[in-house]
């Protein structure tokens, strides 16, 4: 691997550098296996440039995978696990996928998949029993890396991420960012991983817990972006709140990114629990991917102390503003002040600059130069941008007079669901089909745990009738072609949509009533 993970494997190779449910893998093994993950892949036709997938759970093998595609030049795919073989099929067509790694316990979902010639995919099963590979043509992963030479491999280039984040069209598309354009040297593997680990406070030589999806680009960045500056990463594949707090203190745990639904499921433990929970060891904690309530943040600060930290940022642009627990609790409700790499701009509909306290639409600019575009989607890219480098994420937004930043809206219509985005569009695009269905509208109403959950308002076609089984039928079939998390929590029955004459949906009209006395909107 490149010198600093042989650095590493110098001073501390006997120390593990990957803790899961199943067991350890130190330093030196971890440089044994990338160096025949490349092996193995470079023999099976993946070239510098190729791009890969990975469906899997949290798991050693996960890292070991986005370790070796990070030093070939392979751009990988982190495809949500919960996508039914329709959604990860589409992702490995859009991608152009050459190879498919695949664990064990998404058989039934990966077996199907093909190539985006509809031809056999080459397929890698990790921790699949010998009747799941033999069954459907996948490879064992052991095998797949044994043959192959631990010898460090020559001409290596960096190689990085692609995300794919649910479109507002309805299908998902892939952010193409700095990271994830090969053939850069791999010393920038390094640079990026030290500046984040510098800018947010993340001990080099920390143990890192990670207890949110790999496929998450937040996730990813707060795991692998510092293993690769020397951290233990301890990962696990479901989070267990109760469980979650005993691992902080049983590894020592220094660093660890959350979602504010686990924060609310921390706090509803029993407090037996929550008493024997030391923390002593935790330097940092950051949050992100969704609005936090007051109230949660409030009282995770006064438990776990002045360690809580936020952040705002996106697949697309990575993060952009940081507030300390220090910072929030003099000032409520802001994400912070702009980070050092980045400069942000409020406008209003005309792109014109807006002063201090006005809300207008959210634009970054990253001033080491960095950008990213939707693969395949070149118009989807220019709508976001207000010129080339200026992005927007679709917030609304403002400055105080002391520069720090609030959110106080969501111009586009994604919900955010246990710090997951999910997109209307795509729900309305399945709904829309069914016989019983003339139109559709889906969007976000409030939910204590989550923050958000997927409500849909369906208007049924002339004739149809409303029962109590309706609603079920429409989940289900909602749940045959999308992920499960993406269909509708519950269903309304209008007589008549909000529509203009122009056919233009007044979804707040439907959307508003269920915010009101909330005190937020998003």
């Amino acid at each position: 691997m490149a010198q600093y993970i042989a650095n590493k494997v110098a001073t501390t190779g006997a120390d593990a550098a990957l803790v899961d449910e199943r067991g350890s893998t130190t330093w030196t093994e971890l440089n044994t296996r990338v160096n025949q993950i490349i092996a193995a892949m470079r023999n099976a036709g993946i070239d510098s440039g190729d791009t890969i997938a990975v469906f899997s759970g949290n798991c050693r093998e996960y890292l070991e995978i986005m370790a070796a595609a990070a030093h070939c030049g392979v751009i990988y795919v982190p495809v949500n696990w919960h996508f039914t073989t329709d959604e990860l099929q589409y992702v490995v067509d859009d991608a152009g996928c050459k190879m498919l790694f695949a664990e064990g316990q998404f058989h039934e979902v990966t077996s199907a998949v093909k190539d985006s010639n509809g031809q056999a995919l080459t397929r890698i099963g990790i921790r699949m029993t010998p009747e799941q590979t033999a069954a459907d043509g996948f490879t064992d992963y052991e095998h797949f890396l044994a043959a192959q030479p631990s010898d460090e491999p020559e001409a290596q280039t960096l190689g990085g991420p692609m995300f794919y984040t649910s479109g507002t069209t309805g299908r998902p598309k892939g952010v193409r960012s700095s990271a994830s354009k090969a053939a850069m040297p791999v010393e920038m593997l390094e640079l990026m991983g030290g500046s984040m680990a510098q800018m947010l406070g993340i001990p080099n030589t920390g143990r890192t817990f990670v207890c949110g999806p790999l496929y998450h680009s937040a996730q990813w960045a707060f795991s692998f972006l510092v293993l690769m500056t020397g951290s233990q990463i301890v990962t696990r594949h479901r989070f267990d709140a109760a469980e979650s707090l005993a691992l902080i203190d049983a590894h020592q745990i220094t660093n660890v990114h959350l979602v504010p639904t686990q924060f609310s499921r921390f706090l509803k433990l029993d407090d037996a629990v929550k008493a024997n929970f030391k923390g002593a060891s935790l330097q940092v904690v950051w949050h992100g991917a969704a609005p936090c309530p007051p109230m949660v943040k409030r009282q995770m600060i006064e438990w776990w102390g002045p360690v809580i930290n936020e952040y705002y940022g996106s697949t697309e642009g990575s993060i952009v503003t940081t507030a300390t627990a220090e910072e929030w609790l003099a000032r409520p409700g802001t994400v912070g002040k702009q980070s050092a790499m980045v400069e942000i701009t409020i406008v209003d509909e005309n792109g014109a600059v807006l002063p201090v306290g006005e809300s207008g639409d959210i634009y970054v600019r990253n001033l080491m130069g960095s950008d990213f575009e939707y693969h395949n989607e070149p118009e989807k890219t220019e709508a976001v941008h207000l010129k080339p480098g200026v992005f927007t994420f679709g917030d609304v937004g403002y400055f105080d007079e002391d520069g720090y930043l609030y959110l106080s809206d969501r111009k586009i219509d994604m919900i955010i669901s246990g710090g997951v985005n999910i997109y209307p569009a795509e729900i309305e695009g399945v709904l829309a089909t069914h016989a019983l269905v003339q139109d559709v509208a889906v969007f976000g109403i409030p939910n204590e745990e989550f923050g958000e959950e997927v409500k849909a308002a369906v208007e049924l076609v002339p004739g149809a009738t409303v029962d109590s089984a309706l609603a079920e039928t429409l989940a289900a079939f909602c749940r045959e072609h999308l992920a499960g998390y993406k269909t509708p929590k519950s269903f309304d029955f209008v007589e008549d949509m909000p529509r203009h004459e122009t056919g233009k949906l007044y979804k707040r009209k439907l959307r508003d009533p269920y915010w009101e006395g909330t005190g937020r909107l998003i």
